[in-house]
């Protein structure tokens, strides 16, 4: 494994622990070899001494990983690097048998995706393989963001088409390595109670939030540039909105679950352009308090524009036009500065067509919600109606929870651990093909276009609220309201 960028905080802090969690639990090759490429020269001893101190890993585990890695001091504008990369595979595979995979991890800015994939192919380090079937592969992950528009994914599409093969690239969403996230497959096609009424004859509405405490951060740059449509929407809340909506795949292999996927991301309506505001509400957190401590707007974050108008909470209704799910909205909403960090996918049902049981004081009339919770906890809870105890037919409303933590004990392993795996073995079906990536720019450029062309002022939200009140209005007509 090769990680371009091996110098940055991405490295640090989740690819290597995630491979020492994979050596841990005895799933890395025992010929496996992992090299990190950045400007800083430093000796490999340097590197794991680095790693270590940053760590602070069990002891027997360390010396048996630490000899796993190496480091090649290069700029990746270079060719002599990739020129040297090359070299440096090459005499590590010297003497071995045929069957040894080759894995790029370009942990580098989206600036450098094209040149770095470049060097790679021409060097011969990562050369471009039209059998996917042949036993020393070549792979290489790329991190979000994948292009800044429907054009310039295109764009990039066909540089990296012009260097590799498709099946040789597998683009990262770090949401569907985790556990719950893939569960969401197993609990609609494994189960005949729930598949069933899976469509609009039974479901009211669905709700996929993605909510934040943090605010920018360092990434004030990235972030003016990007805001939270591009940031968020593009690629987690569609990717969680394309599982929870496909079609059942004939199999559970990679292509059959990403050509559905596929299908539902272009079965979402394309939003009007003059009628935005009937489709989506953005936000800015302003100053507020947080975990009982004051903090600053955005506007306030150091390198932000004192008038920017990025929107760092959005909340968009969605339509998916065809057979399954005409007519019911999915209500997407992602923002910084919220008052709690949770990742959910909210399945709310139909109320009974007929209300046979009269509603007394203390009765609940609520419908039937399945609750797919992502983070903090990995969780599945579904609520329903049952009598109170006594005399009379008073209901009330409760819930049947599953915890990931309670059934399989608390794991501190992440999401990318499965997903460097599942490159490893080259099972694409959590990684996004290039199809994809267009048909999700395809849904939001409309939207980044309207708010980028609109000079109004931004509605602000408090940090620490639940985003601008101008976003419950959004749900208004559907008959529901935010999940709190």
């Amino acid at each position: 494994m090769v990680i371009l960028g091996a110098g940055g905080d991405l490295t640090r802090r989740k690819l290597i622990p995630s491979l020492l969690h994979l050596q841990g639990d005895g799933l890395l090759h025992e010929r496996t070899r992992i090299i990190g490429v950045g400007r800083t020269p430093m000796t490999d001893e340097a590197f794991q001494e680095d790693l270590r101190t940053l760590l602070e890993p069990d002891a027997a585990l360390w010396k048996t990983f630490a000899p796993r890695l190496s480091w090649i001091a290069g700029d990746l504008a270079m060719p002599s690097t990739y020129q040297e990369i090359r070299e440096t595979l090459e005499v590590i595979e010297a003497g071995e048998p045929l069957d040894l995979g080759r894995l790029f991890y370009l942990a580098v800015p989206p600036s450098l995706y094209t040149t770095a994939i470049g060097g790679l192919a021409r060097s011969g380090a990562a050369p471009r393989q039209d059998d996917p079937k042949d036993p020393r592969w070549a792979r290489v992950i790329i991190e979000k963001p994948f292009g800044r528009s429907l054009e310039t994914a295109r764009a990039l599409n066909r540089e990296i088409g012009g260097a590799l093969a498709e099946h040789q690239v597998y683009r990262i969403d770090h949401y569907l390595g985790k556990e719950t996230v893939q569960n969401l497959m197993v609990l609609r096609f494994a189960n005949s109670i729930f598949e069933p009424v899976w469509n609009r004859y039974h479901i009211h509405h669905v709700q996929i939030t993605v909510a934040e405490t943090l605010g920018v951060e360092h990434r004030a740059g990235y972030y003016e540039e990007a805001g939270v449509v591009r940031d968020m929407f593009q690629n987690h809340l569609l990717q969680l909105l394309a599982l929870t909506a496909m079609e059942p795949p004939v199999t559970s292999k990679a292509d059959a679950v990403r050509d559905e996927k596929v299908k539902v991301l272009r079965a979402v309506r394309l939003i009007p352009a003059g009628e935005i505001a009937a489709y989506a509400v953005r936000g800015q957190y302003g100053a507020g308090t947080l975990d009982g401590k004051p903090v600053p707007g955005y506007r306030a974050e150091p390198g932000v524009a004192p008038g920017s108008n990025t929107p760092t909470y959005a909340a968009v209704r969605m339509m998916i036009d065809n057979w399954r799910w005409q007519g019911v909205p999915f209500f997407l909403r992602s923002g910084k500065r919220l008052a709690r960090r949770d990742t959910e996918i909210a399945i709310h049902f139909r109320a009974p067509p007929h209300r046979m049981f009269p509603v007394q004081g203390g009765s609940t009339s609520d419908p039937n919600v399945l609750v797919v919770q992502v983070q903090p906890e990995e969780a599945l809870s579904l609520s329903f109606e049952i009598k109170v105890p006594g005399a009379g037919m008073r209901r009330t409303g409760v819930r049947m929870d599953f915890s990931y933590p309670e059934a399989f004990g608390r794991s501190d392993h992440d999401a990318y651990e499965t997903l460097l795996l599942d490159c490893m073995a080259g099972d694409p079906a959590l990684f996004i093909r290039a199809d994809a990536t267009e048909a999700a720019w395809k849904v939001v450029d409309p939207l980044i276009a309207a708010w980028q062309d609109d000079p109004g002022e931004i509605p602000r939200y408090p940090a620490g609220s639940w985003g601008p009140r101008e976003a419950e209005a959004l749900l208004g007509p559907a008959g529901a309201v935010w999940r709190e």
